[in-house]
């Protein structure tokens, strides 16, 4: 009977660590969203530019990167080749709340973006407590290094992927009787793939790192199969950048294939430090 009780302590002991894990990721999750509205208020309150400025701006002529591609045309003597003068994007909404239900998906995205180091933090929060010291150590500053490869991913996105994708959209026709005229929905469902897909694919090097870290991929193994890293990286560049611009496609996967040799370097470094613990531990 006394061992039957305190089997059963036991049991209760694990059932309410199990909820205590549970609560415990409520909670994060909870702060996340939190997060993710004060986000989005904050788009809200300053809605016009983000509509206008951010949202809207690879449609314009006066958008940064249309201006440096014009001005180094200029510097290599190409003429106008590489000036967009006029881009020839009309919009229209022909559904009744669907400006509406941009309006919302541009603000959430929005709070999603301001709240990433936030979001991670509370995430890395969450699984903190099950590494040990020494995996903590190593593992230090992981807050800030994935929040500023996902702001790069995201500002090449916006800056180099959507203006060529843009730019190809806009000027691609079947037939000169026949007028690009977008919608808004189609177009938010075109540039927010980009940024974030973009922003997201960024991490690679990170992911890499972590994985050589528990020993499941080695330097030597990313060399060997680097001729089908480069497929992955082409198909996932295809993914990102919707359509058949092999322009923004090149542009996407160079950086990412960068990103791939970046790895190897850094599980490189990895196993140098391995070898020198193994060394000192024998």
């Amino acid at each position: 009977m006394a061992l039957f009780k305190k089997r059963k302590t036991a049991a209760d002991q694990e059932e309410m660590s199990f909820i205590d894990h549970l609560e415990a990721l409520r909670g994060h999750l909870f702060r996340s969203v939190l997060s993710i509205a004060v986000g989005a208020v904050l788009a809200g309150v300053y809605d016009d530019y983000v509509i206008k400025h951010i949202l809207l701006g690879p449609t314009r002529p006066d958008f940064p990167t249309y201006g440096v591609l014009c001005r180094l045309s200029h510097s290599l003597n190409l003429g106008e080749s590489l000036c967009f003068n006029e881009l020839g994007v009309k919009m229209q909404s022909t559904m009744v709340g669907s400006q509406f239900g941009m309006y919302i998906t541009v603000i959430l995205v929005s709070g999603i973006v301001l709240a990433f180091p936030y979001i991670f933090y509370e995430f890395w929060k969450f699984i903190k407590p099950a590494l040990t010291k020494r995996e903590l150590d190593r593992s230090r500053g992981v807050v800030f290094w994935v929040s500023l490869l996902f702001f790069t991913g995201v500002l090449f996105g916006y800056f180099v992927i959507a203006p060529y994708t843009i730019n190809f959209f806009s000027s691609f026709q079947l037939d000169e009787s026949i007028e690009n005229r977008w919608t808004i929905s189609s177009y938010v469902d075109t540039i927010i793939p980009i940024v974030l897909g973009t922003g997201l694919a960024f991490q690679l090097p990170l992911v890499i790192f972590f994985l050589a870290k528990v020993g499941i991929v080695t330097a030597s193994y990313l060399k060997s199969v680097r001729r089908y890293a480069i497929v992955v990286v082409l198909i996932i560049a295809a993914v990102i950048t919707p359509g058949p611009d092999l322009i923004s496609q090149i542009s996407v996967a160079l950086p990412l294939m960068l990103l791939y040799e970046i790895s190897i370097i850094l599980s490189k470094r990895v196993e140098k430090q391995r070898a020198a613990e193994e060394k000192e531990w024998s």
